[in-house]
């Protein structure tokens, strides 16, 4: 097969975006949360574990610790039995408290809404801060690019790179920044719902005419 250009890939993810749109039109970020600063406690817990996981331990958690200052001042014992469950829990409770005590020190206890600024809070690398810019602010500042993003944008010949890091400013390139946070919600459903990483339900695929990869993997 020729190799596709540039523009004719573009042509072809236009389409893609256009049918998953229409497939899932209410895509959202499936963790649970009411305030910037609970969005960036879940995603920050959602590393190495499932949204699902997340979703029921944040509903005790977020009853108990409503403010910065209570991540920050609680007992580290305490709060890594509060999170045990989401895996990695003394490391993401250290960094819980810790970036707590630097909202406090540096933003007053809010949020930051600079992908500069919070990427400097610990236990906050791009893809938390995308998360929490798209999702609680509304400010398109990147892709996120977790296990189902990068998958699929693999699996339809978006990108050949293999690692967050590099398939996040071939994403950028393509898609239309105004699309940005929705993008990674239509492939994360997508991923959660057809593309699965073992037995992808190519044959019911809405966007089969569209991949490379259909019935191949």
């Amino acid at each position: 097969m020729p190799r596709e250009t540039s523009e004719a890939k573009k042509t072809r993810l236009k389409k893609i975006i256009a049918t998953l749109g229409r497939t899932y039109p209410g895509a959202h970020c499936e963790l649970n949360h009411n305030d910037p600063l609970q969005l960036l406690v879940a995603t920050i817990l959602s590393a190495q574990c499932t949204d699902k996981r997340v979703n029921i331990v944040t509903k005790e958690l977020f009853k108990k610790y409503r403010s910065a200052a209570d991540y920050a001042n609680a007992p580290l014992a305490e709060l890594e039995q509060a999170i045990k469950s989401t895996g990695f829990f003394r490391n993401k409770a250290k960094n819980l408290q810790a970036c707590c005590r630097k909202l406090i020190v540096r933003h007053g206890g809010r949020v930051p809404r600079t992908m500069e600024e919070l990427t400097q809070l610990d236990g906050v690398g791009r893809k938390t801060a995308n998360v929490v810019l798209g999702n609680a602010f509304g400010i398109n500042a990147g892709v996120v690019v977790d296990t189902h993003v990068s998958r699929l944008s693999q699996r339809l010949g978006l990108t050949k790179q293999k690692t967050p890091e590099k398939i996040e400013p071939e994403l950028m390139v393509l898609v239309p920044q105004k699309q940005w946070t929705l993008f990674s919600h239509w492939l994360i459903w997508h991923g959660r719902r057809r593309c699965d990483a073992r037995r992808p339900d190519c044959e019911g695929c809405e966007i089969k005419k569209l991949c490379p990869s259909a019935g191949k993997v």
